[in-house]
């Protein structure tokens, strides 16, 4: 008889990316987050940022989506 590994003992086990992280929505910023972020945009000087997410805020756009816009986009 000759030895045969076996492929059960060589499968090895996975953690899966998500263990002990919060996965699903998450919950909405309240107002108090909003204007901290604001301010602390407008501190720094980071006019670009700022307008982001205020454009991101005022529309309920999703991150991805306001990253992909254009000036031309917003532009009125």
């Amino acid at each position: 008889m000759t030895d045969v590994p076996s492929t059960t003992a060589n499968v090895s086990k996975q953690m899966p990316w998500n263990k002990g992280k919060i996965v699903g929505a998450k919950p909405p910023l309240r107002p108090k987050h909003v204007w901290s972020i604001r301010t602390k945009l407008q501190v720094e000087g980071q006019n670009r940022d700022l307008a982001r997410f205020n454009v991101a805020i005022d529309s309920k756009l999703r991150g991805c989506d306001v990253v992909a816009l254009k000036v031309d986009d917003v532009r009125t």
